[in-house]
């Protein structure tokens, strides 16, 4: 048994911050569940975790963790216990509109970007998204996140990359999301400023030569900030890992035809991480063509504004039409090899959705990334381990984030089922816990919860 009185007094040394933001928080224990700690290991059956504040106190079979006397239960039996999943590649900003452009005239640009990113986050941690890294939105963001920080809306811990930098323009997005450079000097320049303004990270796009890239990571790294890369062709890729690229983007999501094994192998020998958001389209689109009711959805149409849900069911009427998917007929052709490709390699990898892109909503995003990655040949405990343990490892935040031990943050969630068995359990969320606060789904509203947390 982990050494509870010792990590009882670890409490006492948490930062000031965290002392003064969880003050209201109690101490509670997870009860009876099955307990997936985020290492791809085998699951504890009758497991308790014991939460005090915002910090895992103990957690492990019940015959091995004492509860003190008094505290609250929460029960998990017939339920998993694991760690808040961690999305590398979403967007607050958008809400699964089937047609950007029409999406961004409805918004004003981003004059209503207040309304909408606060739908995103809830929607989010519905989910059981804890943590999500936002790969290109304005610095409106910024109000949004500290929002979230300060306990005013549900939302995931955000880490963010403001706008990218690139040399060619996307028409039809605000200009508030795209840093456009002309040389090397530029995107260093452009970099140092993003990080000054509240960049935690940097998004690179299309069309940086190599030494754009060089630029970017070296002004990047001189601030100890990671540099993440969308992209999909093989010379892009090659251009990235040279320039010292941490992340690729969007690879092996079946838009190009099967990549070079000696690529491939060089991945995953120098444990580059990939995040391969392989479900957007190719896994999305055939879903909401089998079953089109999926985009007429009351939990969507209860937070989102009235003039924006009829706007979108508008953009859903013919979605084969649709300018995102004409090329998603031969992306799931390629996906037959394309998009496991880095599995069979055994890349080092995250899990991201590219959420809200068309059809693609926060509620579902997650869960339906990880069910593709499965369908492409990884099991149940390897994608879970993605999207949890080695998702805070990318981002750098393995010893606070990813896993449910002794010490950690209390970033947990409880699935109403077994995603060991079935990944499409994870749809299933019923509660979700951030910092050591409690929130849950209304369907499953006990007692318990209800003094302890917050219903969505």
């Amino acid at each position: 048994m982990r050494n509870f009185l010792i990590l009882f007094s670890f409490i006492g040394f948490i930062s000031t911050h965290a002392i003064s933001q969880d003050s209201q928080l109690k101490s509670y224990a997870l009860v009876g569940g099955m307990l997936i700690d985020g290492y791809e290991a085998p699951a504890v059956h009758n497991a308790v975790v014991l939460v005090s504040g915002n910090r895992i106190i103990a957690a492990g079979p019940a015959h091995e963790v004492t509860i003190p006397d008094g505290t609250p239960i929460i029960d998990t039996r017939g339920k998993t216990i694991m760690p808040g999943l961690i999305d590398m590649h979403m967007h607050l900003d958008l809400i699964g509109h089937g047609d950007y452009d029409q999406y961004y005239t409805l918004l004003g640009g981003t004059r209503r970007l207040a309304e909408v990113m606060p739908i995103a986050a809830k929607h989010m941690m519905r989910a059981g998204v804890t943590t999500g890294v936002d790969l290109g939105s304005p610095f409106d963001i910024l109000a949004v996140r500290e929002q979230i920080r300060a306990g005013e809306i549900p939302g995931p811990r955000l880490t963010i990359s403001g706008p990218w930098i690139t040399r060619i323009k996307l028409d039809g997005v605000p200009d508030s999301y795209q840093i456009v450079i002309n040389s090397p000097t530029e995107a260093a320049a452009k970099t140092l400023e993003l990080i000054e303004q509240g960049s935690d990270i940097i998004k690179i796009w299309l069309g940086l030569t190599l030494e754009d890239m060089k630029a970017v990571v070296n002004a990047a790294h001189s601030k100890g900030v990671k540099v993440h890369a969308h992209l999909y062709k093989v010379p892009a890729m090659e251009k990235a890992i040279e320039a010292g690229v941490d992340v690729l983007q969007h690879v092996g999501s079946a838009k190009m035809p099967p990549y070079p094994a000696a690529l491939l192998h060089k991945i995953a020998e120098d444990r580059i991480p990939v995040v391969q958001t392989v479900a957007h389209r190719i896994w999305v689109y055939p879903a909401s063509i089998e079953n089109p009711s999926r985009l007429d959805n009351p939990e969507l149409e209860a937070d989102i504004p009235a003039d924006i849900y009829a706007n979108m069911q508008r953009s859903f009427k013919n979605i084969r039409a649709l300018s995102y998917f004409k090329d998603t007929p031969d992306e799931i052709r390629h996906s037959t090899i394309n998009a496991r490709q880095f599995i069979d390699a055994n890349a080092y990898m995250g899990v991201g959705t590219d959420a809200a892109s068309p059809l693609n909503f926060h509620t579902e995003a997650m869960w339906r990334e990880m069910s593709a990655l499965v369908d492409s040949g990884m099991t149940p405990a390897r994608v879970i381990t993605a999207a949890t343990k080695s998702g805070a490892e990318i981002l750098g935040k393995g010893g606070e984030l990813g896993t449910i031990e002794a010490g950690k943050l209390a970033d947990i969630i409880i699935i109403d089922g077994d995603p060991l068995f079935d990944i499409n359990a994870l749809k299933y969320v019923a509660v979700t816990i951030k910092d050591g606060r409690v929130w849950f789904n209304k369907k499953y509203t006990t007692d318990a919860l209800t003094a302890l947390g917050t219903a969505f």
